[in-house]
């Protein structure tokens, strides 16, 4: 269980630091630099991209388990 525990977080720290790239680059593309926004604000920011990292590891797992099960979502 220790195990899966640490796994957990490495796999959160991974996601939070690729969150955080995501969120400087949507920063910079509107023109802005992170000192423009409150604590608050970039908080919100890399949540988002978080929530997307997550959603879209969660619709390849789905593809994944259809592929393994010789399910096609084409057909």
């Amino acid at each position: 269980m220790k195990t899966e525990l640490n796994l957990k977080k490495k796999v959160a720290t991974k996601v939070r630091e690729k969150a955080i790239k995501r969120a400087e680059t949507r920063i910079m593309l509107a023109g802005k630099t992170p000192t423009d926004f409150n604590e608050a604000q970039l908080e919100v920011l890399v949540k988002e991209e978080e929530d997307k990292i997550f959603n879209s590891y969660k619709e390849k797992g789905l593809l994944v388990l259809a592929s393994l099960l010789g399910l096609s979502l084409w057909s």
